[in-house]
Parts: structure tokens; sequence; C-alpha cells
């Protein structure tokens, strides 16, 4: 596993026909932006959506560091292939590819982005949403174009025919597949929206259940819940000098001629370490984006 160290503690949906909403994202301490042509934009709108879309890409610099990915409409509907030959070369750092429910589905978005003369490094995401994506969800991680996946809780507890209750019960055999393609295939994955937007307990509660089960961030969709995410997601000050007496601590065991330590009372090895390393650069990688 080799999940590229790079914050998603927050990824906010932001529609991509609203030139306002597209403006103020500059500003949004948000780590990604999903520039969204599909849901959040309406059929008569599709179109004028590309084009602001495209607008706010030749702006890149504006937006920082901010990780920007476009959602596009689905192959199978009339705006899906026009939007991939859009968006192949307008500068987005990774195309959102809605319903995914087989690697073939990616391999064809793939081959229309190829075709229209997208750089080869353009990665995809993959909304995770169905019930027969969620099966097939090893086959569409491990395709090679694929970094990140999005979970569509939304909508899968409406195909599931389950309810929506606090600790997502209904939702953990899903999740839990998904995670564990994701972390098998070496990629990001990132939780589903929380839907009341006036319900700020819930949302810290829902963010702290994703970090505990194994999430890099939380989709969102309102910038209000920004704050809770980059709190919940982000590691705290004590994690990250507990992380850097763990990887002291065990170089210095090393140098003795040891493979293992006791720090705190506690047994320190080589798994212990990987992951302090992890939290260490993730806390780097979150300060130089705080100062770009």
């Amino acid at each position: 596993m080799s999940v590229s160290i790079r914050p998603r503690r927050s990824v906010l949906y932001m529609p991509g026909s609203n030139r306002r909403a597209l403006v103020k994202g500059r500003e949004l301490p948000a780590d990604a932006l999903i520039l969204d042509l599909e849901d959040a934009v309406a059929p008569d709108a599709k179109e004028a959506g590309r084009e602001e879309i495209a607008g706010a890409l030749a702006e890149r610099e504006s937006y920082g560091a901010r990780e920007l990915v476009v959602r596009v409409n689905g192959l199978d509907t009339m705006w899906g292939h026009g939007d991939l030959v859009a968006m192949a070369k307008a500068g987005a750092d990774a195309i959102l590819l809605p319903k995914v429910e087989s690697a073939d589905m990616v391999r064809r978005a793939v081959a229309v982005l190829d075709n229209a003369g997208a750089p080869a490094d353009l990665m995809v995401w993959c909304m995770m949403e169905t019930p027969r994506g969620i099966l097939q969800v090893e086959a569409i991680a491990d395709h090679h174009r694929v970094a990140c996946l999005v979970m569509g809780t939304s909508d899968l507890t409406k195909d599931l025919m389950a309810r929506h209750t606090a600790m997502r019960l209904p939702m953990l055999p899903s999740i839990g597949l998904c995670l564990l393609a994701a972390r098998a295939a070496g990629i990001a994955i990132i939780d589903g929206v929380y839907l009341d937007l006036d319900d700020q307990a819930g949302l810290v509660t829902a963010c702290e259940q994703g970090r505990d089960l194994g999430f890099d961030g939380k989709t969102l969709i309102h910038p209000k819940q920004i704050a809770a995410a980059n709190d919940t997601f982000g590691p705290t000050d004590d994690a990250i000098q507990s992380a850097k007496r763990i990887i002291e601590a065990y170089a210095e065991a090393l140098r003795a001629g040891k493979g293992v330590t006791v720090l705190d009372g506690k047994l320190v090895e080589n798994l212990h370490v990987a992951e302090a390393e992890r939290i260490v650069a993730l806390a780097e990688a979150i300060a130089d984006r705080a100062g770009a």
C-alpha cells in the first residue's frame, strides 16, 4: 500500500454552473473541490456548466494548492461523452465518474479522455454509490488510472432500500468492502456526505466515525462543514508529537541493534513506525498547503 500523502480531509462539492460559487472556492479552506456537472447542474445548464468550469480551471493558479476535481455526467447520459471531451485538457487534477459499476466503465471513460488528448497522468476518481458497483469495487480500484474512491452513501442507501441511521449500520458492509479495495490498491478513499446542515454535532460524529473506519476525508455539501472535517481528519498536535517520539525511539533501537523497543510502556515495532511516519508526512503536507 502506497497512498500518496496529499491532504483530502475536506472535499467540497461545488455546482459547476454557479460562477459565484466557483470564485468563492478560491478562498475556502477545503483541501479539494469537486466542480460538479452532474447532480448540482440542471439539464438545461449542463453546457454552460462546462464553460464555467473550463474558465475556472483556466485560472488554476488562483485556487492555490487546492485539488480540483470535475465530476462529469455518466457515459450513459446525453452529456457524459461531451463532458469528458470538454474536460480532457481543461487542467483538472482528476475526473470523478459517477455511479461506477465496473472496471469496463472506467476503461471506456479513460479511452474517451485519452482520445480527446488528456494528459497521461490525468487520474480518475470513482463514485461508489450502487449495489453493483460495490460488488465490483476490487476490479474498479485496481485500474491503473483510478486514484480515489468516493462513497455516494445517499444514493446507495436509496438503492439498498435502507435507512439513514446515526451510526450508519446499513452502510458498514459496503463501506468495509470499499475501504478494503482502496487500501489493497494503494489509493485514497473519501467518505460520503452528511446531509443535515443544521446538525453540527451529528456532522462531527460522522466525521469521527469516518476517520476511525479509515477514510482519508469526507465529501461536503456546504462550506460551513469544512472546519469539522479538517479538524477531525487532520492529526492533532499530540498525535504529531507522539508520532515523532515513536520514530525517534525506533531509530534509537535500530542503532542499538534491536528490532523493537518500548515507549511509554507500549511495544513499538516497524508497523507502528510506518503509521507514525504517515502522520508526520500528512501534518507536513497540511502545513505546506496552509502556507501556500
